[in-house]
């Protein structure tokens, strides 16, 4: 069996734009949920088949997305979902990307069953790891990499691209990182729109999972008024130069200086996700955190994809008629500051700065329908009532998986669960630190509980670096981690010699 030839015609000597584009572009015309009725109609033939034992190493065939061992009509219709959102994760997420444009998309889940179904050629995911001599054990240390920047905070590459890394300086610019030197030439220059500094500046910026061949990627920043501006830019013709026709997709009025959040990271779904602080002050004077009305004190989630400048995801929580904005993904944060995706497993993970006593971290598992409260200001931490101080109600909060005083730190700085290529025995590792106390630490979700916790500082500056305020964590193309320091100067965590 397989999938109705006419969504299989596009075999493997057809011509670039035959079957293949006209489908992909009827399906692009659709909406959401109606893809996913096509989707699976025409892949309902896979729900006869099972998973087989694997027989390969974990993950180790493109196109084989349940690990299975093999490639299969299962395959196909599970990145489908996956990519209308009808399945959570995928087991092996890497192997669904067979076209090599950096996402999992419709596209891929046609060229698996096309595959299967002997219409095309072997599947060839790329391998971001290649050239990479893999280091056994989790010991690390970090070397200096860049170095006389204007207070870095950010670091982060486009989808597949192993050679550059990206530098937001909270003053305005978005400098390269390309064999060990930085580029003399911005690649994006908004010191003209960017009111910075203290808690202000350009705070977040997101590459676009379909980067390479859409050229689309999104900043957030504090304009000249200190307003939060959630824009949309794109590359020129000159791969290291983005062009200045600036498409604004929101604004959010801050009433306060402080508390912007301003993290951007697109989700397992393809959706955007953004970070909004609570409006600033000292503990939330508006109740913008428990205020569903408001943007402020909230994770929102957009689709960039699907309506110009966006569109609200139709199983956002709060969508359509339902009580509260409907962006709103998450709410009763208070000033999060940098959250991160898991890139195997989807998992979210949300560092929330405290108030008074105590930081925090949050996490939302893959499976989740959004509309999670953290709780701020009720509580802050671990259950710690805030407002009021005794007796408050925290039915139907949902509590951080770590917190820490602040006798050992005053402000979390969340960072990323290790997936990189040079420490295979560190995957599945989170890393966090503290802007004040400039430690790191880490730790392991397992059974949803924050497990194997262990200090890193001194580790990190075993290489006599010094690392000292802690501004930001990153990721490069291959998943290896980096973290900024607000004085100038960025750091890869890499294996002890």
């Amino acid at each position: 069996m397989g999938i109705p030839r006419s969504l299989a015609a596009a075999g493997p000597n057809s011509a670039p734009g035959d079957h293949l584009l006209d489908t992909h572009h009827h399906l692009a015309s659709l909406s959401r949920r109606r893809r996913a009725a096509r989707i699976a109609a025409a892949l309902a033939l896979a729900s006869t088949f099972g998973a087989a034992p694997s027989l390969a190493a974990p993950c180790g065939v493109c196109g084989d997305v349940n690990d299975s061992g093999s490639v299969d009509f299962v395959d196909a219709r599970f990145v489908a979902q996956r990519t209308v959102g009808l399945r959570p994760s995928l087991t092996c997420a890497a192997q669904a990307d067979v076209n090599g444009d950096g996402s999992p998309t419709i596209v891929d889940a046609l060229f698996i069953a096309q595959y299967t179904d002997g219409l095309r050629a072997p599947l060839a995911c790329p391998n971001v790891c290649a050239g990479v001599t893999p280091v056994s054990g989790t010991a690390i240390t970090a070397t200096r990499v860049a170095s006389g920047l204007s207070k870095p905070l950010y670091v982060t590459a486009p989808p597949l691209d192993t050679t550059r890394v990206f530098i937001v300086e909270q003053t305005g610019r978005i400098k390269i990182l390309t064999g060990g030197s930085i580029r003399s030439t911005p690649f994006l220059d908004l010191t003209a729109k960017v009111s910075c500094c203290g808690e202000r500046g350009l705070l977040g910026l997101a590459f676009h999972p379909r980067y390479a061949s859409t050229g689309r990627f999104f900043v957030d920043y504090t304009d000249t008024a200190g307003n939060t501006v959630v824009a949309e830019y794109r590359v020129s013709a000159d791969p290291n130069v983005a062009t200045t026709t600036e498409t604004v997709l929101l604004r959010i009025t801050q009433p306060f200086s402080n508390h912007n959040g301003g993290h951007l990271a697109f989700g397992p779904d393809g959706y955007l996700y953004i970070a909004s602080g609570d409006g600033g002050s000292g503990g939330d004077p508006q109740g913008n955190g428990q205020n569903l009305s408001t943007r402020l004190g909230k994770i929102l989630r957009i689709d960039v994809d699907s309506a110009s400048p966006y569109a609200i995801p139709p199983t956002n929580p709060f969508a359509g008629a339902t009580p509260g904005d409907d962006a709103i993904w998450a709410y009763g944060v208070r000033n999060p500051w940098r959250n991160s995706f898991d890139r195997l497993t989807g998992d979210l993970y949300i560092a929330d700065v405290g108030q008074n006593a105590y930081e925090e971290i949050n996490y939302q598992p893959v499976s989740s329908s959004g509309g999670t409260n953290y709780g701020w200001n009720i509580v802050e931490g671990n259950g710690h009532c805030f407002s009021p101080s005794t007796g408050c109600n925290q039915t139907g909060l949902t509590l951080p998986v770590h917190e820490y005083s602040h006798a050992l730190g005053c402000s979390v700085t969340g960072g990323y669960v290790y997936r990189g290529c040079a420490l295979p025995d560190l995957r599945g590792t989170y890393f966090y630190g503290d802007y004040c106390s400039a430690f790191v630490r880490t730790f392991q979700i397992v059974g949803g509980i924050a497990t194997n916790h262990q200090d890193r500082t001194a580790a990190l500056e075993s290489s006599g670096v010094s690392i000292d305020s802690i501004s930001s964590f990153g990721e490069d193309g291959r998943g290896e981690l980096y973290i900024t320091d607000l004085g100038g100067e960025v750091f890869k965590i890499v294996p002890q010699p």
